[in-house]
Formats: C-alpha cells, sequence, structure tokens
C-alpha cells in the first residue's frame, strides 16, 4: 500500500531530452518543464490504478494488476498492452519507446524512465 496516495512532482532530471527523444512538441515540452504534475495512485493488494494529471487538465489513468497482461495508455493517447510487474518493491513495465519504473524510497515516489542511454527521474512527495 505503499504507493497509494496523491503525490505531486518536487524534481525532474533529464526532462528536455527524454522528451524531445520521444519527439514530444516544443510548446508541449516548455509547458511540462516546470509542471507540478498530480500523481493519484489507488492499490486493493495487487490491484493498482494509476492516474497522472499533467498541464492543461489532461489526465491519463491506467488499471493494472500485477502481473497481468492489460490495456495501458501514453499521455499522446496511444494505447499498448503490458504487464506491470513488482520486483523488491519496485513496479516495472515496458513502454512502446522506454521502461519505466516506480518505487517509494525515504517516503518519496521515485520514477524512472529510461530510453537506451536517456533517463528521466521524477521525484514526488506525498500531498
Amino acid at each position: 500500500m505503499a504507493f497509494a496516495g496523491r503525490w505531486e512532482t518536487e524534481s525532474q532530471e533529464g526532462y528536455d531530452e527524454f522528451c524531445k527523444l520521444l519527439k514530444i512538441p516544443d510548446d508541449i515540452i516548455e509547458k511540462g518543464r516546470d509542471y507540478k504534475m498530480i500523481t493519484e495512485v489507488t492499490q486493493d493488494g495487487n490491484d493498482f490504478s494509476w492516474t497522472q494529471i499533467y498541464p492543461a487538465g489532461a489526465k491519463v489513468t491506467n488499471k493494472f494488476t500485477i502481473g497481468k497482461e492489460c490495456d495501458m495508455e501514453t499521455i499522446g493517447g496511444k494505447t499498448f498492452k503490458a504487464t506491470v510487474h513488482m520486483e523488491g518493491g519496485k513496479l516495472s513495465a515496458s513502454f512502446p519507446n522506454y521502461h519505466h519504473t516506480s518505487e517509494i524510497s525515504g517516503g518519496k515516489l521515485i520514477e524512472t524512465s529510461k530510453a537506451g542511454s536517456v533517463v528521466l527521474k521524477r521525484t514526488s512527495r506525498k500531498l
């Protein structure tokens, strides 16, 4: 249940480089650079609902069960199949262009997205 709650972005590293690699338009990158994204997580055992609220009110909710294939959606609206795994307290999933992990460390939500050698690390505090 460590993931459950409402989280606000505190800091992020590698944002511009990661977004450019994913071909996100410059105006969207600019809007999101200093935005304090809100992540809302509910957890019931191995069942999760993970919502991210982006600039301009854009919102993406993915529901998944650990170890079971599910339909996921990207902020760009693309849907894909993925299986979320939990190992050593870390959630991990492969998205179409990158691998994503989430963990709780020191009371913070740490999300890491890696595409080749480019890494985006987002740290959020619990509200």
